[in-house]
């Protein structure tokens, strides 16, 4: 029974320092285990395994102070006219395309509610002079245009109305080094997938054979995420050879990045807390892969080589820009292995089966709420007998458990012959000291996916329940399942057996109030989840006590 205890408190004081630090991280503060590194000081340096791009443009774009809005179907600016931003908009896009570049460098992310869930706005890219996230392509190999170039926006409509299904905006580059650039988006309605056509003409008299990097660029600013939580944030790599790679900006730093360099197949991305965006080039096309900090700006991209296009003709590349909610089945459909980009980390194998489940209940329930509790409670059905034995050892600890005290105070002066004697009263009574523990250790796995799988579906967010619960993905705001769940931790601490030590019978009792501080700050979807999950075992061990107390009345 001491060693079981030890073990318990290991894992509480380990559960606490992990908690403490990632409470840490949340407000910004260095981490005890992940120290944020020192920036890299010479600008354009290089991750081991990544391309350098040899002729990349020098300087990222400056921020957007002084550019003007142009108006739809503006007149056409003269060559040397200062940027303008270009506002666009579509069922399920707000934006804005700056003419430096053609840069896509506004995208807010607008989906209506249906009257049962709120309004959801959600600002993705965005460029100011606190925060910056943009997706943005340009030419390589000469002096073509690039990303710094003013582009003349085509006239034209900007915004999806009436029954029309896409919408197209072009923006032409200067000439530079004889090549014109005609870069053109094509929105979709009801997509949250761009395509992006990047057609190169030589308008010059010699071949010319350029390269075309398409990237994504942001800062490290933090992502709103649920207290006392981590969800990565940063760049991320897939290819057939190594599919998913995640690339901490902490490694980026250090220069320590490790992805595959080289791929004709897969896409890159920057992925945070229910949100993601990705370039994914035509399949069988060689590219490069860089990942890079430069001027406290990280940005993960691809080059791809552009055929030798000759005096007067010109070629066109293809490529995908996905930008919206990691909606795992609708990821599944754009791109192999897109899905990966909704992270449950090393519980994947386990988590992705949970979900597929959560979401066949949802089908049919068509509540999320609904459908957490009906989850946990088929959980809880898989796993009865196991937690049955361990209901078991763990009542047939609490009845010898005056007999333990008795033993403990007759050989307190001599711990081998307690230990001796305490042995000889589990192997009397048949009670094995850890057999509380065995079974709930097998069950750990499952939990702790279900609630990686809670923390990282964006179908939770302005998911309601019932009452007072209009988002699952928020905090309860009058903290009601919070009470709860300390109320039934409290009432979980009374059925197990009392510890002998007082010093550990007063922490154990402490502890639902240490928990339920915690749990006031975390998602009500993930609080809904563990209190229903105690409800059910406090149901569980109630009935397998009651029973064991029959059985043995009745001998």
């Amino acid at each position: 029974m001491d060693i079981k205890r030890t073990v318990l408190w290991v894992i509480f004081f380990m559960s606490a320092v992990m908690l403490f630090d990632n409470w840490q991280r949340d407000h910004g503060r260095p981490s005890m285990f992940f120290p944020n590194a020192v920036p890299t000081k010479t600008a354009g340096t290089a991750a081991p395994g990544t391309t350098t791009p040899g002729t990349q443009p020098a300087d990222l774009p400056a921020a957007t102070s002084g550019v003007t809005a142009a108006a739809p179907g503006a007149a056409t600016p003269p060559a040397n006219a200062a940027a303008q931003l270009v506002k666009f908009s579509t069922d399920v896009y707000s934006g804005e395309i700056d003419t430096r570049g053609g840069t896509l460098s506004k995208l807010s992310l607008v989906k209506e509610g249906d009257g049962k869930q709120p309004d959801l706005y959600i600002t993705l890219f965005d460029h100011t002079a606190t925060h910056t996230y943009l997706a943005r392509t340009g030419l390589l190999g000469g002096d073509f245009p690039n990303h710094n170039d003013v582009f003349t926006p085509v006239p034209g409509q900007t915004s999806l109305s009436g029954d029309a299904k896409t919408l197209s905006i072009a923006f032409e580059s200067p000439v530079k080094g004889g090549v014109k650039v005609v870069k053109t988006y094509t929105f979709t309605r009801g997509s949250y997938v761009i395509n992006v056509d990047t057609k190169i003409e030589n308008v010059g008299t010699a071949p010319v054979t350029p390269k075309l990097y398409m990237e994504l660029v942001r800062d490290n600013t933090p992502v709103e995420t649920p207290r006392f939580s981590h969800t990565f944030i940063g760049p991320a790599v897939y290819t057939d050879q190594h599919h998913f790679q995640k690339i901490d900006f902490s490694d980026i730093d250090k220069n320590k990045a490790t992805f595959e360099p080289s791929a004709d197949n897969g896409w890159i991305a920057m992925v945070q807390h229910y949100f993601a965006s990705a370039w994914i080039p035509q399949q069988g096309v060689k590219r490069d892969i860089y990942v890079q900090k430069i001027d406290q700006l990280y940005r993960v991209g691809v080059q791809m080589p552009v055929q030798t296009i000759a005096p007067g003709q010109s070629a066109n590349v293809q490529a995908r820009l996905f930008a919206g909610p990691e909606e795992e089945r609708m990821l599944e459909g754009i791109a192999p292995g897109l899905e990966l980009v909704k992270d449950y980390g090393m519980v994947t194998i386990i988590a992705k089966p949970l979900f597929w489940l959560l979401e066949k209940i949802h089908s049919y329930v068509g509540n999320w709420g609904w459908s957490i509790v009906l989850l946990t409670l088929l959980i809880k059905a898989v796993f009865f007998p196991l937690s049955a034995a361990s209901y078991k050892s763990m009542a047939r600890m609490k009845a010898i458990t005056p007999r333990m005290q008795q033993l403990r105070e007759r050989f307190k002066s001599d711990p081998q012959k307690m230990n001796a004697a305490l042995m000889e009263l589990y192997k009397t009574e048949k009670v094995n000291p850890f057999g509380g523990c065995l079974p709930v250790v097998v069950q750990i796995p499952v939990f702790i996916s279900l609630y990686w799988v809670l923390l990282s579906s964006v179908e939770m967010r302005g998911a309601p329940w019932i009452g007072w619960i209009h988002d699952l993905s928020q905090q309860d705001p009058y903290f009601i399942l919070p009470v709860l769940m300390a109320v039934s931790m409290f009432l979980q601490t009374k059925l197990n057996p009392t510890p002998p030590d007082p010093v550990q019978a007063k922490m154990m009792m402490f502890m639902p109030i240490a928990f339920s501080v915690m749990f006031f700050f975390f998602p009500a979807g993930l609080v809904l989840y563990y209190v229903v999950n105690n409800v059910l075992s406090i149901a569980q061990q109630y009935y397998i006590t009651r029973m064991m107390g029959a059985k043995k009345k009745a001998a």
